[in-house]
């Protein structure tokens, strides 16, 4: 037999959160879901549940509306948020939708009840999900306006008692400067929660770091454009940083 399928790689984690941005599912779009990116993104999370690792996400919806951009066109701020929480359940669903085609039983949670859509969140009824190996996805951030998904995230993971939120990006990690723009930026492996927020290093909003940093919840912050890259963080390899104490 093979000794890699005998030995299945070592899980890190038993339970996380991944984190990624409503742009991450436009593909090379200008706006709206591009199918095959959300089927990528799909067995990239089916992979990791394969290993018996518990998983639920928080999709941002920038893709299909920016809270912020219609706050600045002159909407108030509350209504505009609003809207981007609608937006956050579309990627839910769509998210959904392509695990199941795979195969993994999944529930999208939300935060604005909307029953004939999706299950309202209710703490013990989500944490079951997972215990039964369920993908959970929670929706409409927190159900407030004024808070990010990034604050979302990190509240969720909290209630669930995740052991790390992984923040796919279009970067394998946190760099001092821009690595796009800047040939000499320089990678963190590990960088703490102070210097992110002292060096507006951009990981997330000051709310959620602030939130993580007081329940010691570590960030990993890794590239979603590298195939495996979620599955190979948790068997130990690949490339990224953390954001620890």
């Amino acid at each position: 037999m093979n000794e890699a399928a005998e030995h299945p790689p070592a899980v890190t984690y038993k339970r996380v959160l991944l984190k990624i941005s409503g742009e991450a599912l436009m593909g090379d779009q200008g706006y709206g879901l591009h199918p095959p990116t959300v089927k990528r993104i799909a067995e990239e999370v089916k992979s990791v549940n394969d290993m018996g690792v518990e998983i639920c996400m928080v999709i941002g919806g920038g893709n299909i509306f920016r809270g912020l951009q219609g706050a600045a066109q002159g909407m108030e701020r509350a209504t505009a948020d609003y809207m981007g929480m609608l937006a956050t359940v579309m990627n839910a669903l769509a998210m959904q939708a392509s695990l199941e085609a795979l195969g993994v039983f999944t529930r999208v949670v939300s935060a604005i009840p909307m029953d004939q859509v999706c299950e309202p969140y209710i703490r013990r009824r989500a944490i079951r999900h997972l215990e039964k190996g369920r993908v959970v996805v929670f929706a409409a951030g927190t159900g407030n306006p004024y808070f990010t998904t990034d604050t979302a995230a990190t509240l969720r993971a909290n209630e669930m008692g995740c052991e790390a939120i992984f923040k796919g990006t279009k970067v394998d990690g946190v760099y001092d400067k821009d690595p796009k723009k800047f040939s000499d930026a320089k990678r963190y492996d590990t960088v703490s929660y102070d210097e992110v927020l002292q060096k507006h290093l951009g990981v997330m909003d000051a709310s959620a770091i602030a939130l993580a940093r007081d329940n010691r919840l570590p960030i990993i912050v890794f590239s979603l454009d590298e195939p495996g890259g979620f599955r190979g963080i948790l068997a130990g390899q690949g490339t990224y940083t953390r954001v620890h104490g």
